[in-house]
């Protein structure tokens, strides 16, 4: 499938795109799973290997039909993913509380290693590739998060109704709007690559996945050189 770098009059008039974007590689590297949104040590920076993802992302974001409106998480590690594509398109970027990650209760600040210590059974479910932030004493339901994060998108379509929209937000907010249009149950179903382009046609009340997971600014940055 072709990368998103431009469609037709034609494709344009009928329908719209939206492209969900995961932010760039960041100073938590303690685990993927564990995405979380609150509390300073889980407000980390990109790394120096994310503020390149985010340049690559910028020049090839510049390349792409202007969207009609960007939003983004207000966490450090989403703005700073958007922040070179906004200085070069002079587009404003609305930051939006409900594009962070879900809420995780009791385990709020504190390592991933006491989390892991506090239940023996997260041990498994980690080396299973199980998401485990739902278990969390006092923290955000799966059913909740998924109908904060689809309210939230749902409603940012719906004040820009014409034109692509782009929402820079984590891999759980991904996954908690992508997994009910895929009918997947299972709340982590995928892990989106840092800096990844994750697509969804709309046309009116129509949603459709068109890809997942496209990084080709990551392996293959020449075709998006200006």
């Amino acid at each position: 499938m072709e990368p998103p770098t431009g469609r037709s009059p034609a494709a344009v008039s009928a329908s719209r795109i939206l492209f969900l974007i995961r932010h760039g590689r960041s100073d938590q590297s303690s685990n993927d799973l564990l995405d979380t949104p609150r509390g300073p040590q889980w407000d980390p920076p990109l790394d120096d290997v994310g503020r390149e993802q985010a340049e690559l992302l910028g020049r090839r974001l510049v390349l792409m039909e202007r969207p009609a409106t960007v939003y983004s998480s207000p966490l450090r590690r989403a703005r700073q993913t958007i922040a070179p594509f906004a200085d070069a398109s002079g587009i404003e970027v609305t930051y939006d509380d409900d594009l962070m990650e879900a809420h995780i209760g009791r385990w709020e600040n504190m390592s991933f290693e006491d989390i892991l210590a506090s239940d023996p059974e997260l041990v498994g479910l980690v080396r299973s590739q199980r998401a485990i932030w739902h278990r969390a004493p006092g923290g955000e339901a799966v059913d909740a998060f998924r109908k904060r994060v689809h309210d939230a998108i749902e409603s940012i379509l719906k004040r820009h109704a014409v034109g692509d929209v782009f929402v820079v937000a984590h891999g759980g907010v991904i996954n908690a709007y992508l997994g009910p249009l895929l009918l997947v149950e299972n709340e982590m179903f995928f892990l989106p690559e840092n800096s990844s382009l994750n697509s969804v046609e709309v046309e009116g009340s129509k949603r459709r996945v068109r890809f997942l997971n496209d990084v080709l600014h990551l392996s293959d940055p020449q075709l998006f050189q200006p």
